[in-house]
């Protein structure tokens, strides 16, 4: 799909056909009934007993709240100037063939809520070098309603990836986003990886990347089933929107796990400090590089920004994560 087709997405009856061939008839039936239980619910769904981004009026609160303090504006700018980060990731198990192998890693773009920030982020990929590209989630600004202006973004953004890296581009979806949105972000070239793995191969050596379906809120994750057929001497990666799982990320045996969903907090006190996370989960995993046991983690502050476009000792950012084998460190 490229700039010239953008308005040309699939109909809902279209959208319905592939979800049964991609998924099986079964498992689209319930995907999309767990969506339509729940996609507005905002008490009492999910890992969160309270959901601020499905509340109808937290976005107008907090923007006029800001607006009132003068500050709105200077988030707003904040939350365009997105960095690329870099990430090294050492591990002994890592195939010789692969060090120095490098992930671009997206997460939280909400495309449709941050136009400016998505500009940045087409511009700063297009020189940078990187082996393949994930993305952990959050597609679109609203947590329901119409999917069509986020699609519109997202292939702007995966049209300049690919026009680096003309691979397929790997992503898992996160509790903003909706089932529906898979067959046109596959048609894109982004294979949305549902509970699945894929194997990545580099001169005669063999890595594995695992994704799980959105574990925050639906809570249709399944890291057995992702995990599945993945020899346990094998490097292996798991992406997940959110960093919740981490435990059962690391017992089933992952090396690494790259997320997102918290955005770092997005508001933060000076010093980067945040006043909430909106997860479960220690604050030293909420943002950047972590351990677990002998399991790596980076949670992604996110390219975007959720609820309202504004960021505070917190930018964005994209990552470029280079795996890098222990012996070739020392």
């Amino acid at each position: 799909m490229d700039n010239a087709v953008l308005e040309e997405f699939l109909s809902d009856d279209e959208i319905n056909g592939r979800l049964r061939q991609r998924l099986g008839s079964l498992h689209a039936r319930q995907r999309l009934g767990i969506e339509g239980d729940h996609e507005t619910q905002v008490f009492g769904q999910g890992l969160n007993f309270f959901q601020i981004e499905n509340f109808p009026l937290s976005q107008g609160l907090i923007t006029a709240i800001l607006k009132l303090t003068g500050l709105y504006w200077i988030g707003q700018r904040n939350a365009a100037r997105v960095r690329v980060r870099t990430n090294d990731v050492v591990s002994a198990r890592l195939p010789a063939s692969f060090d120095g192998f490098t992930i671009l890693h997206l997460s939280d773009l909400h495309v449709d809520m941050s136009p400016l920030a998505m500009q940045n982020v087409v511009d700063l990929v297009k020189d940078l070098n990187f082996d393949i590209c994930v993305l952990t989630g959050d597609y679109r600004a609203e947590t329901y309603g119409a999917i069509q202006p986020c699609l519109v973004g997202m292939a702007r953004v995966v049209d300049r990836v690919r026009e680096v890296l003309a691979e397929t581009v790997y992503g898992v979806l996160g509790n903003h986003d909706t089932i529906r949105m898979v067959p046109d972000l596959e048609r894109m070239g982004v294979m949305i990886l549902l509970n699945e793995r894929v194997i990545l191969e580099r001169e005669g050596d063999q890595i594995y990347l695992a994704g799980i379906d959105d574990a925050h809120f639906y809570r249709v994750d399944n890291i057995e089933k992702a995990a599945a057929g993945i020899p346990d001497e094998a490097f292996s990666i798991l992406l997940s929107h959110t960093p919740e799982i981490y435990r059962r990320a690391a017992h089933a045996g992952f090396d690494l796990l790259l997320s997102g969903h918290t955005h770092g907090g997005q508001i933060c006190f000076p010093g980067g400090i945040p006043i909430t996370f909106g997860s479960n989960l220690p604050r030293a995993f909420g943002s950047g590089a972590w351990k677990y046991g002998n399991m790596a983690g980076y949670t992604s502050v996110g390219a975007g920004s959720c609820i309202a476009p504004v960021r505070f000792n917190c930018p964005p950012e994209i990552t470029l994560h280079r795996l890098r084998r222990a012996d070739k460190m020392t």
